[in-house]
């Protein structure tokens, strides 16, 4: 018989089993407790404490002020932050995909939260112990960068996320990406991608192409540190990334990917960069700027324009500084700037080398250099660069007093000393020297006032002193011209005949000491009074003052913006003993230059608001429509033409025979024992006036004169703005006469008004002075 088989006894559940679901429970309910927990953290702590999205909805950037030349040329920024905003539509395509490709390439998907990634930073922050890795979309970056720190706690993350959410709800997705690509910072001080295109690339964002749409969108992972001017190495691998990352997900076709792997991007490292030299402008438009809005001009982001002419501007400039080395070179060389020990050691001579250049600026192509070694035929000198350069033949021309054998110790060149060079058309090197004489250079637009340049010295950044509109100076003969228009309201014509003789006056006439004024080029007897303002006589121009009458000429002079404060009321005020300023004098002979009218410069056209809206807008008063007449049209014609004769065939000829105009019209004007020079003219609507002189006066050379010192200035500069100008010639107006081959009022044709002058007092009466009429056919009368 079989035997039944026992079932085998049942096993008891193992303890584990039996504790597993209270221990799940357990969890769950304190999950629940943690999750009830982060809710009320929420709700009553970060929701309370959330800011105000007023920041984003009424977005103001912190934008610099600019300034611009009336063409749109960047000529000034002023403001800790580059910055341009520009609004999301403007932003290139490819630029908005190369940045969504690297930093969020679902921003158009999710709400402003990435889960996938939060839970994938989670679970690596956890095992690393940490807050490594953030996960942080745009939208998240949006929040921390306009409301948080950037310390990495939950907390802060918790803050970030629901600021997000926030932002979502309250924005789109284009004006969320807006704010970001015009807030981030990208490096080298460039703050937004409008201003870092403009930084690195020196262009408009609208214009960047793939290759540099791909570096920039590279820059928001580490802007400081890894930008093409900080680390090109590290900026061109991010980049080549993300050509790869658009060309993978089809946003470049291959062809594209290539050219743009090889495209050779040009980044500009050498900072801020202006289309023009216009620092005295640039720094002139900031203070009115600061005056009208204080601090808020260097974060509103505030655009200035002015009526500066970019070509015109770069004119000036050059045209001033070449003229100004060209003095230079004409009173020789005054020795090193310094010297300094150099040690034997290549090294420690390395050092000292660069610790004196650190002190010593260049000054746009004037490069300081310590010499290394010396002799009559050639230098070596070391640049701030670290290159050595050698210097031989006409480069050592203006410095070779310094070189001879027994030079003395001031000007002496050896090694150590601290010199400056510079390269010429041809990439040779010569030996020159910072001048110290000043210069400036101004000009207008006659029939508005509007500033066409302005250069107010040698160079900013080594004196902000503006000579056009800050140095009060002697104007010598330049004043002239309007003592003669007083003249001829007092019934003078240019044919007038005036006694160039000695001429001894007591104190009846000075108000104070004897006074026997002087001519540089000895005296001429009877002359008309257009050919003695051509040849720039002083004893006509005080006989002339004197016959119409110190108050009336000083009264005469106010009509043209003198101060009257600024010229003596005594007879020296016609040889220019008084004080203006070069802008003074280009807004006087405006008044000339349009037939009579007083213009008030201007230099500011407009200025806008970052988003482009206008806040103020130049009303200038032109001539001959609004404009305030001064003097006679009559006046005004007659003065024009003897100034045509001064750049004719008088002091001023250069300026006609280099210029080749038959419109130009000025005046030359040299001070005492020559401290300054002038020249002061105008051609077609161009008025300029250019002066030179030193800061603490002293004499520039007996052998210098207006014609010598500011005229070449003023031939380089006018050489350009009257370009493609055609010549102005102006119609005789009614009231005027031919009389004796010369203009005439018509109420003095007929043998009326002031036919000669001095002729009757102590110098005119003598024997040679008849002797000199008769010789010359002149019948002076009486």
């Amino acid at each position: 018989m079989t035997k039944s088989k026992k079932a085998p006894p049942k096993k008891a559940p193992p303890r584990s089993r039996g504790i597993l679901w209270p221990l799940l429970f357990g969890l769950l309910a304190i999950a629940g407790v943690f999750a009830a927990f982060a809710v009320a953290y929420i709700k009553l702590v970060i929701e309370p404490n959330l800011p105000s999205l007023d920041t984003l909805t009424d977005y103001t950037p912190k934008i610099p002020l600019r300034v611009y030349t009336a063409d749109n040329v960047l000529i000034g920024e002023f403001g800790q932050e580059h910055r341009e905003y520009v609004p999301i539509r403007q932003i290139p395509p490819i630029l908005k995909t190369a940045l969504l490709v690297t930093e969020d390439e679902g921003f158009y998907a999710h709400g402003g939260i990435a889960i996938t990634g939060v839970l994938r930073a989670a679970v690596a922050n956890l095992a690393g112990g940490g807050m490594g890795q953030g996960a942080s979309t745009i939208t998240m970056q949006v929040a921390r960068n306009f409301f948080l720190s950037r310390e990495k706690t939950y907390t802060r993350k918790l803050y970030e996320v629901m600021l997000a959410y926030k932002i979502e709800e309250a924005l789109t997705k284009d004006q969320i990406l807006e704010l970001y690509m015009n807030q981030i910072y990208l490096g080298q001080r460039a703050y937004g991608f409008a201003s870092a295109a403009r930084t690195y690339f020196g262009k408009p964002v609208q214009e960047v192409t793939i290759a540099e749409s791909a570096m920039l969108a590279g820059l928001p992972k580490a802007p400081a540190a890894n930008n093409p001017v900080a680390n090109p190495k590290r900026a061109r691998q991010r980049q080549l990334y993300i050509l790869q990352r658009l060309r993978d997900r089809d946003y470049i076709t291959d062809a594209q990917y290539r050219q743009a792997a090889r495209e050779e991007l040009r980044v500009r490292t050498g900072g801020q960069e202006f289309g023009a030299h216009a620092e005295f402008v640039a720094e002139a438009a900031r203070q009115a700027m600061v005056e009208q809005f204080k601090e808020d001009t260097y974060t509103r982001g505030f655009n200035v324009y002015t009526t500066i002419l970019s070509r015109d501007q770069n004119a000036a400039y050059e045209a001033l500084r070449r003229n100004v080395m060209d003095y230079e070179m004409r009173h020789g060389y005054r020795g090193p700037e310094a010297i300094i020990a150099l040690p034997k050691a290549a090294d420690a001579r390395l050092e000292a080398i660069d610790d004196e250049l650190a002190k010593r600026p260049a000054s746009d192509g004037l490069l300081p250099a310590v010499v290394l070694s010396a002799s009559t035929k050639a230098v070596r000198a070391l640049t701030a660069s670290g290159d050595a350069i050698d210097i031989a033949g006409e480069g050592l021309r203006l410095a070779a007093a310094g070189l001879s054998a027994n030079a003395k110790s001031p000007l002496r060149i050896r090694p150590g000393a601290v010199i400056r060079v510079m390269q010429d058309a041809n990439g040779r090197w010569r030996i020159t020297q910072l001048p110290e004489v000043a210069a400036a250079i101004v000009a207008l637009n006659a029939d508005d006032g509007s500033y066409r340049a302005l250069v107010g010295g040698f160079d900013f950044s080594l004196g902000k002193f503006d000579h056009v509109t800050q140095a009060w100076r002697q104007p010598g003969s330049s004043i002239k011209p309007f003592v003669y228009s007083a003249a001829l309201e007092k019934g003078f014509a240019p044919g007038t005949l005036i006694n160039d003789a000695p001429l001894a006056l007591g104190s009846a006439d000075t108000g104070g000491q004897a006074w026997e004024p002087k001519n540089d080029d000895g005296f001429d007897g009877p002359i008309s009074m257009r050919r003695a303002l051509a040849k720039s006589k002083n004893i006509v121009s005080v006989r002339i003052l004197r016959a119409v009458g110190v108050p009336y000429a000083h009264e005469h002079l106010e009509r043209f913006g003198f101060g009257a404060d600024k010229h003596p009321r005594n007879l020296t005020m016609t040889l220019g003993t008084g004080s203006a300023t070069p802008l003074q004098m280009a807004g006087a002979y405006a008044v000339f230059a349009n037939g009579g009218y007083r213009v008030n410069p201007y230099l500011i056209r407009k200025v806008t608001d970052a988003r482009g809206r206008e806040l103020f807008s130049a009303r200038p008063v032109r001539a001959g429509t609004q404009g305030a007449r001064v003097i006679d049209a009559r006046n005004a014609f007659v003065m024009d033409s003897m100034l045509r004769d001064v750049v004719r065939n008088g002091t001023g000829a250069a300026a006609g025979q280099k210029l080749g105009r038959a419109d130009i019209a000025g005046k030359t004007g040299t001070t005492s024992d020559a401290l300054d020079g002038w020249f002061a003219g105008y051609g077609a609507n161009v008025v300029a006036v250019a002066w030179m002189g030193y800061d603490d006066p002293k004499s520039l050379g007996s052998r210098e004169f207006g014609a010598t010192l500011a005229l070449p200035i003023w031939v380089d500069y006018m050489r350009v703005a009257l370009a493609g100008k055609p010549e102005v010639q102006k119609p005789a107006p009614a009231g005027l006469a031919l009389a004796d081959g010369d203009w005439r009022y018509q109420e003095d044709a007929a043998g009326g008004g002031v036919r000669s002058v001095g002729f009757d007092d102590n110098a005119g009466s003598s024997d040679a002075v008849r002797a000199l009429s008769i010789l010359n056919g002149i019948d002076v009368g009486k």
